[in-house]
């Protein structure tokens, strides 16, 4: 009899810590799944108040009421985006950091310029699509485009142009416009502000920008466009002339897209992609678009988005030409 109960206890004790032991698997499985756990690094390759910039901090604030949990903006300036890059990819695939990745980074790595490959990292969403303009000082001495290119042709080389960097969408149309005989000085700036200020100081004949990116000083009536590169007008600036129609067949769109770092979990990137898709679709973020002079429909998901990045990368590469040394 004893022996039967000293045995029953054994059992007994085995099964107990055998459930304990299982629970516990269960509950490290369980807190292994959720997503997301802590906090989300939101990384912006760029200095503080530019497009990027603005675009985390406005995203960031709806997201954490999506997602509930915080989404601290870290900004990583340097190398036309590839610092921030740098340090995303430093970090683990597990969704708990993100990037602003825009069409300038995109550019860098079309001309084959970057330390990353499109393998690295895995698109989220596009949020922002916006044409590129040449802008102008109000007070200065061009009038319109035929002014500044009537210009450049007489006189090759000394018309300066603030841009964000080479190896930038900047860079890759203004390199193609001194292929149509609009020879310029490129002047990078990689901090926004200066960027903005350095064509009302007089430091540059033109700045390369997006519309939404220096809204104030377009309100402000201190600078305004001469010409917008795509195919056809921007409705808010109807009467700027479009590149396609002055003979110039260059018109690659500012896109502003969040990428996580690859090997992420798919289902961890189809979170994020839903959250930024909620994000998107609030009446805040509309007027965000509205005020950045961004296309209506910006917003794409994340399969979205990697085709669309994809056939921009081989636009890209198609009409960069390397100019010769």
């Amino acid at each position: 009899m004893k022996r039967l109960l000293r045995n029953s206890v054994v059992c007994l004790t085995f099964f107990a810590a055998a459930a304990v032991m299982f629970g516990s698997l269960i509950g490290s499985a369980t807190a292994q799944d959720k997503y997301p756990a802590r906090a989300i690094e939101y990384v912006v390759p760029w200095g503080p108040g530019g497009g990027a910039d603005q675009l985390a901090r406005k995203s960031g604030v709806l997201l954490e009421k999506i997602l509930n949990v915080p989404l601290p903006v870290i900004n990583v300036p340097g190398a036309t985006g590839g610092t921030g890059i740098t340090k995303l990819l430093a970090g683990a695939a597990d969704g708990h950091a993100i990037a602003i990745y825009i069409a300038d980074s995109h550019a860098v790595l079309a001309t084959g310029q970057a330390s990353w490959k499109m393998s690295d990292i895995v698109p989220v969403a596009r949020m922002i699509l916006a044409p590129s303009f040449l802008f102008v000082a109000e007070n200065g001495r061009f009038k319109s485009w035929a002014d500044f290119e009537k210009e450049a042709k007489a006189k090759p080389g000394t018309l300066k142009v603030g841009t964000l960097g080479f190896g930038s969408v900047d860079d890759i149309t203004l390199t193609y416009l001194e292929g149509k005989g609009i020879k310029i000085v490129q002047v990078p700036y990689s901090k926004p502000s200066e960027r903005y200020v350095s064509v009302l100081g007089g430091h540059v004949d033109a700045l390369y920008e997006q519309a939404g990116d220096v809204r104030q000083y377009i309100t402000g009536k201190q600078i305004r466009p001469i010409i917008v590169f795509g195919s056809q007008r921007f409705a808010v600036f109807k009467d700027v002339p479009c590149s396609k129609e002055l003979g110039y067949d260059i018109g690659l769109p500012q896109f502003r897209s969040i990428v996580a770092k690859g090997g992420t979990d798919p289902k961890r990137v189809k979170i994020l992609s839903d959250a930024f898709q909620k994000a998107a679709a609030t009446p805040e973020y509309k007027a965000f678009l509205e005020e950045q002079y961004s296309t209506p429909d910006s917003f794409m998901d994340a399969e979205g988005t990697a085709k669309f990045i994809q056939a921009e990368l081989d636009t890209m590469k198609a009409t960069y030409k390397p100019k010769a040394k």
